[in-house]
């Protein structure tokens, strides 16, 4: 015998399948006038003409593009981008997985966006960053519980660099002289426009790696890009123009390139690197 529950669920379910036909029954499509047809599609091709035009040459990595390649057992990585200074990566551990201890070519920071990592003593968990000069040597990065990063002015993805990275770390001086910022806490938080938090993290006579927080409905102007600037999302959403970023999502804005109107609806983190005084 069903259950009293059980019987208004059928007849709720019932009852919305009636209006569900009645609202289809009074939907009767409206035909355009003469000529009105043809000008709207010419507007929309328009307009993704022009939106094409103006994310020309902008690189978005989603979630599930690129391919994945085996660094060492229980490690592998994906290429977002090669830059003058290193690469853009994203770097998955399995747990238990270890890099051997390194010393950077450049300049590299790195994110946790899943997971946890250790070095030494030190503990990375969720959005974390690190960073490591050029000439740093690094001991064994491990993960217990898997992890999975963004890196950026690395070595992956080009094998000279990587090995000469390993041999460098064969020996033993020259130390880490890396930096941690850590996530939690609101401490480096500073409001550069209405709804729009930065933290910054480190800088040169040129470019900036910033955390940047946008609470819903804040909005960027359009604005053009002096050096090349990416972009990891870290949480949430955000409109870059007519390009839609998630977290874990990836774009790349070169040198003379355009960024129409940034906005959120739900809010978003991200970490970007571009030019200092922007």
């Amino acid at each position: 015998m069903s259950s009293g529950t059980e019987c208004e669920e059928f007849s709720e379910a019932a009852e919305q399948i009636e209006l569900n036909r009645l609202l289809g029954e009074a939907l009767t499509p409206i035909a355009p006038q003469p000529g009105r047809r043809d000008a709207m599609q010419a507007g929309l091709m328009q307009r993704v003409a022009r939106s094409l035009a103006d994310h020309a040459g902008l690189l978005t990595v989603r979630s599930k593009d690129g391919l994945w390649q085996t660094l060492t057992p229980g490690i592998r990585f994906k290429s977002l981008w090669s830059g003058p200074q290193g690469n853009s990566v994203l770097i998955e551990f399995a747990p238990g997985a270890a890099l051997p201890s390194h010393r950077h070519n450049w300049l590299e920071e790195g994110i946790v966006l899943q997971g946890g990592l250790q070095m030494g003593d030190l503990e990375l968990g969720l959005h974390d960053y690190h960073v490591s000069p050029a000439g740093s040597r690094h001991g064994s990065i491990r993960s217990r519980q898997g992890a999975l990063a963004y890196l950026r002015g690395t070595s992956l993805g080009d094998n000279p660099s990587v090995w000469r990275e390993l041999l460098g770390g064969l020996w033993p001086h020259g130390g880490d002289a890396s930096r941690t910022v850590y996530a939690a806490g609101n401490n480096g938080w500073e409001e550069v426009a209405e709804g729009v938090m930065r933290k910054e993290l480190c800088a040169d006579d040129r470019l900036a790696s910033r955390f940047y927080r946008l609470l819903p409905g804040a909005r960027v102007p359009e604005h053009v890009h002096a050096q090349d600037e990416e972009c990891m999302m870290l949480e949430g959403e955000l409109f870059l123009g007519d390009i839609l970023l998630r977290g874990g999502e990836y774009q790349l804005a070169p040198a003379g390139s355009r960024h129409g109107e940034v906005y959120t609806d739900v809010g978003a983190i991200l970490f970007v690197r571009g030019a200092r005084d922007y």
